[in-house]
């Protein structure tokens, strides 16, 4: 009987594992029955750069830079051969689970790494994982211009979504994110381009740089093809992040990764630390719930699909 391929591809549990560290852990509990790959995904946002950094071949760099809400950090990017710089707005500005204030948290950071890195061939920026909701108003304290510059948004929504589908993560309630959906509102600068798919992503950074002449862009098809992501010739993929909600199947890694196993008749299973209102089309498998469990969590995962068949 032919041995079962498996693919380890998850996305990052933030604050959690590592993109890397968790399809290591896929892989010791699959590895118990199956032949098994590893491909680490991201979408922009949390661990984007780790996962583009061995694909391109990129030479890291460093920027002093003040995190969200000011205090010092070093930030890492990323510079090509051909002299494109690699950002990722989490770098400057993550969320921080030991401080959530989204009315507090500021952008500013992000701008302070984009002009440290100066004027590059060509400016590609990664957007997720980080803990403002100010639509991009620090930053655009910092920048009123910038060079050719592609954004790869972690989601697909508008900008009012910045408040309405994501402030709850970084500490908002109810009241609080209708307080910042109306502060969003009030920032005419980025009524031109609320609409705009990733606009929204994070907390409205992906409006105020297209403010700026920046591209939106989707950001997990651009980072699966950076990396080669394929499914074919496997016979079960499995993917997944810390939360999967409704907004997994609209821009992030896992969803695009699941779309693409359903395009090409490989079964994929989706992991989610939390399960929220999952999208009914992906087959999802929760985790504990517990960060300190995350890892064995992982492996478990693993062995528990022992029994998928070749074909």
């Amino acid at each position: 009987m032919p041995s079962v391929r498996a693919l380890a591809c998850p996305a990052s549990l933030k604050g959690v594992l590592s993109a890397r560290e968790a399809a290591a852990a896929l892989a010791v509990g699959l590895r118990t029955w199956a032949e098994v790959d590893e491909l680490p995904v991201a979408d922009g946002g949390e661990g984007t750069l780790d996962v583009l950094h061995a694909a391109l071949g990129a030479e890291w760099r460093e920027a002093e830079v003040p995190d969200a809400f000011g205090r010092p950090r070093v930030a890492r990017w990323l510079i090509t051969s051909d002299g494109t710089a690699l950002l990722e707005a989490a770098e400057a500005i993550p969320l921080d689970p030991q401080r959530l204030d989204p009315f507090a948290a500021s952008s500013r950071g992000l701008g302070e790494l984009i002009r440290a890195v100066g004027q590059p061939r060509g400016l590609h920026i990664g957007l997720g994982g980080t803990a403002n909701v100010d639509g991009g108003a620090g930053l655009l304290e910092v920048l009123d211009e910038l060079p050719t510059t592609r954004v790869a948004c972690d989601v697909d929504v508008p900008l009012l979504d910045a408040a309405r589908l994501f402030a709850a993560q970084k500490g908002a309630t109810p009241d609080d994110a209708r307080r910042l959906e109306a502060r969003l509102l009030a920032m005419g600068e980025l009524a031109p381009f609320a609409e705009l798919p990733g606009a929204g992503a994070a907390g409205g950074l992906g409006a105020a740089l297209a403010s700026l002449g920046a591209e939106l862009l989707p950001g997990a098809p651009l980072v699966l093809g950076l990396i080669g992501f394929d499914p074919a010739g496997y016979d079960l993929v499995v993917t997944g992040e810390g939360t999967v909600d409704r907004t997994t199947t609209r821009g992030k890694a896992p969803g695009e990764v699941a779309r693409r196993c359903l395009a090409a008749g490989v079964r994929c299973v989706v992991f989610g630390g939390r399960i929220k209102g999952a999208p009914p089309e992906l087959e999802v498998i929760p985790l504990s719930g517990d960060p300190a469990r995350a890892r064995n969590d992982l492996v478990s995962v693993g062995r528990h699909l022992r029994g998928v068949e070749a074909g």
